[in-house]
């Protein structure tokens, strides 16, 4: 297994060797169009023939800048990505001729505004709520919308063909990523919770759809085989953790790292870009427009109300991983999440019967004394 540790740091290095491929593509004439949440419909967005990808927002280098236009007290992952942006450091923004943003929170919605002045910004409406008709239609128009922007913007035509195209390569994608994240299933598992989360991340930069199909699918293969061998990369006494809320970047890394230090083991994601977001496939066998609308409106994320989802596949993943402590992870002024995470206690303490941490963090590296006491001791309790 000596070469797969070098193949998952592959992984982890292609947002950032990603920028020359990015401009090279831009030279070839390819149309770009960076996203910000799980909530975007990408097969929408392939089928118009352009390449989507996240853009920078998981760092501290640009706050600085924000802050100068935006409040201190505001989320980092929004500061971040405005910082990125009106310096101009990202090159998925720069290079991004449309950006897709979602009505997620407040602080996102208003930062589109003032993004907006210096980028081709479409902002998708997004229903507070997964219940009831109205919220359906709304949301299947918003994504009728953004098909009729990209034709506009790109001078194409997304054809129901393209579309079905698109949602079968991408259900492929994601059986491929979910094969490999359900490795977290074994006991102990093959490998650490934070190499599971550099090939999540990486995939999102990988162009080339069936190259990395291929290359996880291979991935998977040889670590399995080299786990039935007796390569044991986790101790079988590590304390099996569920890590949940907030999306995580390389800044948030502070705590898997944590937590893989001190006893314990990350063996599931349910967060944006994990399980929440690629856990689920897309309706192959009806209208691609209300397949869409059913996918991207069911990702349980804080900003739904009520946010049932959330709690039903918290329960399935305790049970499916053999989780022994859940860990909350909530970026500063993130409120939908934060005042989620007593529901999310109550449930997972007093239903499930195990420990939960809520860590409330930023960017910042400042924290990482205090996160090695507390997340410390939790494991050390269980």
């Amino acid at each position: 297994m000596n070469e797969l540790p070098q193949k998952i740091n592959e992984f982890g290095e292609k947002r950032r060797k990603g920028f020359v491929t990015i401009k090279n593509l831009k030279d070839e004439g390819k149309k770009v169009v960076g996203v910000f949440c799980a909530f975007t419909p990408k097969e929408v967005i392939s089928a118009a023939g352009a390449i989507p990808i996240g853009i920078c927002g998981t760092s501290e280098e640009p706050i600085p800048d924000a802050e100068k236009h935006l409040p201190r007290n505001l989320c980092p992952l929004i500061k971040s990505s405005y910082g990125f942006a009106i310096t101009e450091k990202c090159p998925y923004t720069y290079f991004s001729d449309l950006i897709v943003g979602e009505t997620t929170c407040d602080g996102k919605k208003k930062m589109y505004e003032m993004l907006g002045k210096i980028k081709d910004v479409h902002v998708m409406q997004l229903p507070q709520t997964t219940k009831g008709e109205d919220s359906y239609k709304l949301w299947k128009n918003e994504i009728i919308k953004l098909k009729e922007k990209l034709e506009k913007k790109f001078n194409v035509e997304i054809t129901e063909e393209n579309l079905r195209d698109e949602i079968k390569l991408k259900n492929r994608e994601r059986e491929t990523l979910r094969e490999f994240y359900e490795l977290g299933k074994m006991t102990p598992p093959p490998i650490e919770g934070i190499d599971i989360l550099k090939v999540l991340r990486g995939a999102a930069f990988s162009y080339d759809k069936e190259e990395e199909i291929k290359t996880i699918s291979d991935m998977t293969k040889s670590i399995k085989e080299a786990y039935e061998k007796g390569e044991k990369k986790v101790s079988s006494s590590a304390k099996r953790i569920l890590v949940t809320g907030c999306p995580l970047g390389e800044s948030t890394d502070k705590i898997i790292n944590t937590i893989e230090q001190n006893g314990g083991v990350v063996v599931c994601f349910e967060n944006c870009g994990g399980v929440k977001d690629i856990g689920f496939l897309v309706d192959e066998n009806i209208d691609p427009m209300d397949a869409l609308t059913s996918k991207y409106l069911n990702i349980a994320c804080s900003c739904m109300t009520p946010n049932n989802n959330r709690i039903e596949l918290l329960s399935k993943l305790i049970d499916e991983y053999k989780v022994d402590g859940v860990v909350d992870v909530i970026l500063q002024a993130c409120h939908t999440y934060n005042v989620e995470a007593y529901t999310i206690k109550e449930f997972v303490t007093k239903e499930k019967n195990i420990p939960y941490l809520n860590i409330e963090t930023d960017y910042s590296q400042t924290d990482i004394g205090q996160l090695k006491t507390r997340i410390g001791a939790f494991i050390e309790m269980i």
